[in-house]
């Protein structure tokens, strides 16, 4: 088969397969699950902390508490209930095979809502996974199920909403489902990037090429490149008319008019979803804020349905000679965008010099340093990484250990490693019993409990950056935000939880004696007064029982009135 048959057979098949995911999915089966016109904040792919944006971020007008609606026919199949996430959840299961998923809510509809209610206080537990059979809470399409909110991992007031697969437990992009956005802009380029692919990605990283448009096509100089194997990364974003800026639906990139790679966001799993950081540059992402997209497979990238296979990207460059290269971009409207360069091997220099321990796609590894150990699973890198891990010093008087600095925080790893520390002093069995294991990832922290192995304390983490044992003997606490203990026209109690180090694990709240549900919303938790503490009913006696991350417990007392 000749080059040009080969090309054709290849382009037949590209868009085919984009009409085909199309059609085979029902259009217009689910309407809008609000009562405004659907306008996107975030779409389904758009690159996230660790993981692919799993739906449509619906704008709710910065306004809370708008009417959710059953997107088809269905009835309530799962609710959720959690600090983080998704907040208050509802899920519904359709007779065509999908589930729909509805997050970030205030409050569920009235009689599922007094379900989950009487279910908490069953349990004392306001945390709740519940599911439901076919016949308990059916719903019709249209029918009012919740109204919006900001709960959960929610940044701002908006409605998230997915369609699964019920079987499989596989998100799909919604605007395959033809929904009606308003669509008419094709994604905009403002990056273009080459790596040298002898070694890694990560090393020594990202080559900036200039980009220009004119008379609506993206070009680039000819790219002088000092490797014979290379990839590319684009910088992107698609907008629909609204003006947000939305994730890459599809990508293509084609040299000397041969497709060598593409690919579609289509449908990503829960248990897949974070190989994004694999899909992205990743250091370019934490450290500098910019969502670079590779177009080309890193070794460690097994995201199904994501990428053609036999189709990597990876450029061998066998001449001197100028050769043509073509990036195409496609939303799932096909508003289309171009960029046209050159690409040309210049000279071969040396590859990157390894200055530490190689850790491979594919292959676990266990590092050592004097009172550290870690060890990596086959699947814990997408690239190579020229792994350096050592001890220091640490000055904080809580620590007992040396910190030991796992490579950097801007590499990724894939799934959970293990990391053994010993105490750089002797503890006591009470001490052992209140030591954690903090990861330092320079956004945020880790903190863990740990277990005791031996000499050493044996934690889990998913990032790098540095770790240190700590002994924590404080107590975690609540602060209350009334006085004088006299809540006149107040529509809540609001507690304030602080610990020194790591998290509260645990809050019990009594009032009078009987369980109290407070709702957990980021580090406070908070009660809406309701039958269980009516107004005129006396003083009242709220026990607050909390534990840290190290398992040390207070129990604290207020009085109040309404």
């Amino acid at each position: 088969m000749t080059i040009f048959c080969k090309l054709l057979v290849i382009t037949l098949f590209i868009n085919a397969f984009t009409i085909k995911a199309q059609k085979n999915y029902p259009q217009n089966y689910f309407r809008n699950p609000l009562n405004i016109p659907m306008q996107l904040a975030a779409n389904f792919g758009a690159v996230r902390t660790n993981h692919f944006h799993m739906g449509l971020d619906l704008r709710t007008n910065s306004q809370e508490n708008l009417s959710v609606v059953s997107a088809a026919d269905g009835y309530v199949s799962r609710i959720k209930v959690e600090r983080y996430g998704f907040g208050n959840a509802v899920y519904i299961t359709h007779p065509n095979g999908y589930t729909t998923v509805y997050a970030h809510l205030n409050k569920y509809f009235d009689k599922l809502d007094e379900y989950v209610k009487e279910r908490q206080y069953r349990d004392e537990k306001w945390e709740q996974d519940i599911t439901f059979s076919a016949g308990q809470f059916p719903v019709t399409k249209g029918q009012l199920i919740a109204l919006s909110g900001n709960t959960g991992g929610s940044a701002g007031p908006h409605l998230h909403f997915e369609i699964r697969d019920t079987k499989t437990e596989e998100c799909i992009n919604p605007l395959l489902f033809g929904f009606n956005i308003p669509d008419n802009i094709a994604p905009i380029i403002s990056g273009f990037y080459w790596y040298d692919r002898r070694f890694s990605t990560y090393e020594p990283g990202a080559n900036g090429i200039a980009v220009k448009k004119a008379g609506g096509v993206y070009t680039a100089d000819v790219i002088q490149v000092d490797s014979p194997m290379v990839s590319f990364g684009i910088k992107a974003v698609d907008k629909a008319n609204q003006g947000f800026n939305l994730g890459i639906y599809h990508a293509e990139l084609l040299m000397d008019d041969r497709l060598i790679y593409s690919f579609s966001i289509d449908k990503v799993s829960y248990d897949d979803t974070r190989y994004l950081n694999g899909c992205i540059d990743y250091p370019k992402f934490i450290r500098d804020k910019m969502g670079i997209q590779h177009l080309s497979v890193l070794p460690g990238m097994k995201l199904k349905n994501y990428s053609l296979p036999d189709l990597n990207g990876i450029i061998n460059l066998q001449d001197e000679e100028i050769h043509n290269i073509e990036i195409v971009l496609k939303d799932v409207n096909g508003n289309t965008s171009r960029l046209k360069t050159k690409i040309r091997f210049n000279k071969k220099i040396d590859k990157v010099t390894p200055a530490g321990e190689i850790v491979m796609a594919g292959n676990g590894k266990t590092i050592t340093t004097q009172n550290a150990e870690i060890n990596f699973s086959k699947n814990a890198v997408y690239d190579t990484v020229n792994f350096q891990m050592y001890e220091k010093s640490n000055t904080n008087s809580d620590a007992v250990s040396n910190t030991v600095v796992l490579h950097s925080p801007y590499i990724p790893v894939h799934d959970d490693y293990t990391l053994k520390i010993k105490p750089n002093r002797k503890l006591t069995n009470e001490e052992k019993g209140k030591v954690v294991a903090l990861l330092d990832y320079g956004s945020d922290t880790n903190v863990v409990k740990g277990k005791w192995n031996g000499d050493r304390v044996e934690a889990e983490f998913n990032r790098l950056g540095t770790a240190v044992l700590l002994l924590d003997e404080s107590l975690p606490s609540v602060s209350s935000g009334w006085k004088d203990g006299v809540l006149i026209n107040s529509s809540s109690l609001r507690l304030k939880g602080t610990v020194k180090v790591g998290d509260i694990v645990s809050f019990r709240a009594e009032l009078d004696g009987k369980w109290l549900r407070f709702a957990r919303a980021k580090d406070d938790f908070v009660y809406i007064f309701d039958e269980k503490c009516p107004k005129g009913s006396g003083l009242h006696t709220l026990k607050v029982t909390t534990t840290n991350t190290a398992g040390n417990t207070n129990t604290q007392t207020f009085t109040f009135q309404r």
